[in-house]
């Protein structure tokens, strides 16, 4: 079983940065049996289903973002999560020192509960309760999003928040051939693909607007 230790093993993050997602996975196990905030064929497997598949995202971004012409590697990322259900990836990403992470999620009783690990773990981190249509837009420089919709829906979403420099990194299954093949996304668009380091069947895409 891949526990909190082999997490820190692989992610090298520092004790005070696990000490953080300790709270918040203690905090996930003790509100999971209240509500369903993750798949609970999921819980009991919480480093590596859920904290270390959202972690894998921000050693790519911080290393492939860059390289785009133009942008200051030096200033904090600005982050936007779609559909962010109990944090993932967004509230991982913000506790790991990402940038400033906007965590959009519809339902209730999600945002209390990821506002409840920003309080104790003092995240940079923002919960809107709202449908993603009804979101204020804002220039991101990151856009992602993990298991909530098809390539054409989400590309749709991302437009009020694509700037000038803005990516969208999305965690995606099995079936991202048929759903690329099926999206309207320009061919001049650059995608490129990442093996997830969770599931085989799994990738990240970067997706250059």
């Amino acid at each position: 079983m891949f526990d909190a230790k082999n997490f820190q093993d692989t992610t090298n993050v520092s004790r005070e940065t696990m000490d953080k997602l300790e709270i918040y996975a203690d905090l996930l196990v003790r509100w999971q049996k209240k509500m369903n905030l993750v798949g609970s064929g999921t819980i009991d497997d919480v480093w590596w289903r859920h904290f270390y598949d959202s972690a894998q995202l921000l050693p790519l971004v911080l290393a492939n973002y860059n390289k785009k012409d133009g942008i200051d590697g030096d200033r904090s990322l600005k982050w936007v999560d779609f559909g962010a259900g109990a944090g993932f990836p967004g509230l991982v990403v913000a506790i790991m020192g990402g940038g400033e992470v906007h965590l959009v999620e519809s339902n209730g009783k999600k945002c209390t509960f990821m506002r409840q690990v920003i309080r104790e773990t003092g995240a940079n981190a923002v919960v809107h309760q709202c449908r993603i249509e009804d979101m204020p837009p804002f220039d991101a420089d990151i856009v992602t999003s993990r298991a909530l919709a098809s390539m054409e829906l989400l590309m749709a979403f991302a437009q009020p928040f694509i700037g000038k420099n803005t990516e969208i990194w999305l965690l995606k299954g099995q079936d991202v051939d048929e759903e690329l093949t099926k999206s309207t996304i320009s061919r001049n668009i650059p995608i490129v693909r990442y093996k997830s380091k969770t599931d085989p069947n799994g990738v990240i895409l970067q997706i250059k607007c």
